[in-house]
């Protein structure tokens, strides 16, 4: 939870932060894309490192860097080093999304993998329901460092939790050498893989359809629907109940309804979910809640029975290397990422049908990649390859 939390709860802040710091919108909006391009560059160590040195190992150092990271938030003084700070958060926080789901393969499998990987959809769709809520009341109660100690508190009750209760799940046994030169190219490797590369956009676009709103959260609530800086519920609590209801059902369906069929319905419900908000908007004049939020709830509930099947057939297409999957698909999600926040959100921001457009072009763009992985399995499938004279080393 603790790398959304970074995102979302400082939301409600960034009038306050501006003001004293002397940004505007454009300038704020950058401690969102400073923290994700940090997250995203070092998700590719996450997951090498800890397959090369232990899961719980690397995530107790990151939660502790990340602590370090809140508490130099919470003491800037310019804008200058809250984005330094902020990329330290980054640097540190792609522990618990990216090693925990290699975590989740060690130890699981299957159904029982998918299941697992459900629940935590559910946690992790918390996170961005209660942030901006919590940010908001702290702001009422204090001045806005009070989010990045609180952050930093957060941060202290995970060490203390993983310390006592999460072993570890990658043996020395089983660990591989952390060789640059090896890791550099795993990384090539991974990448020169079409069918992981179009699953990788698939799960990335279509998240963005979603995450291009949630960026812009504080444009939408503020500006667009003219809701006070203690009212971000109204955006976050209907989406986060659409996630959540999504994981719950994708966990269920575990084992019952084929996973392909439940990426399909997911994908169709995030289609329904932008057209139904751009007719929504092309309706009113002005958006007011709860109707401009609902849209978003269902395009939240596809994107969680999608994503968990996604990136599952990620990480089984590495078995021995489920931690260097796993940075590499975070790195593209968070690329993309941190390109919506600095560069689209500001400029779609300014209407709700800029926002709206947007986020249908994604939801498209994403169930296109799912659509051609589909269609290119079915064909692998019908017409095998040849098999490959072996040579005699390998024989």
């Amino acid at each position: 939870m603790f790398g959304p939390f970074s995102i979302d709860t400082i939301f409600p802040a960034f009038p306050a932060i501006g003001a004293q710091m002397g940004a505007d919108k454009v300038a704020m909006q950058q401690t969102i894309s400073v923290y994700l391009l940090a997250y995203a560059g070092m998700s590719l160590f996450h997951g090498p490192l800890s397959d090369a040195l232990g899961r719980r190992k690397v995530i107790l150092t990151g939660l502790s860097v990340f602590t370090l990271a809140s508490i130099g938030c919470a003491l800037s003084t310019s804008l200058t080093q809250l984005l330094l700070f902020r990329a330290l958060q980054g640097i540190s926080a792609g522990v618990g999304l990216i090693v925990g789901r290699a975590v989740i393969r060690d130890v699981l499998h299957g159904d029982d993998a998918q299941r697992l990987m459900g629940q935590v959809s559910m946690i992790f769709g918390v996170a961005p329901a209660v942030a901006p809520i919590l940010g908001g009341w702290l702001l009422g109660w204090t001045h806005w460092p009070a989010i990045f100690w609180f952050l930093a508190l957060f941060a202290v009750v995970l060490i203390v939790t993983v310390w006592r209760a999460l072993p570890e799940t990658h043996p020395p046994a089983v660990r591989l050498a952390l060789q640059p030169a090896s890791l550099a190219r795993n990384y090539f490797g991974i990448l020169g893989n079409a069918r992981f590369l179009r699953l990788s956009a698939a799960a990335a676009l279509n998240f963005g359809a979603l995450f291009l709103y949630i960026s812009s959260a504080p444009a939408f609530i503020l500006d667009r629907l003219q809701l006070g800086e203690q009212q971000f519920g109204w955006f976050f609590v209907p989406m986060i109940s659409g996630m959540m209801l999504g994981a719950y059902v994708s966990g269920k369906a575990a084992g019952k309804i084929s996973g392909a069929r439940l990426a399909n319905i997911g994908f169709a419900c995030c289609g329904a979910a932008v057209a139904l908000n751009i007719g929504y908007n092309l309706w009113v004049d002005v958006p007011s809640v709860p109707w401009a939020v609902l849209p978003m709830s269902l395009n939240a509930f596809g994107i969680a029975l999608a994503f968990p099947i996604i990136t599952l057939a990620i990480l089984d297409m590495y078995p021995h290397q489920r931690g260097g999957a796993s940075s590499m698909q975070a790195f593209i999600g968070l690329l993309a990422n941190a390109v919506i926040a600095g560069v689209l959100s500001p400029l779609l921001s300014d209407t709700v049908m800029h926002l709206a457009l947007g986020a249908a072009l994604f939801a498209l763009a994403g169930w296109g990649f799912w659509w051609w992985e589909s269609h290119a399995s079915k064909r692998a499938i019908r017409v095998p390859k040849e098999p490959a004279a072996l040579e005699p080393t390998e024989v």
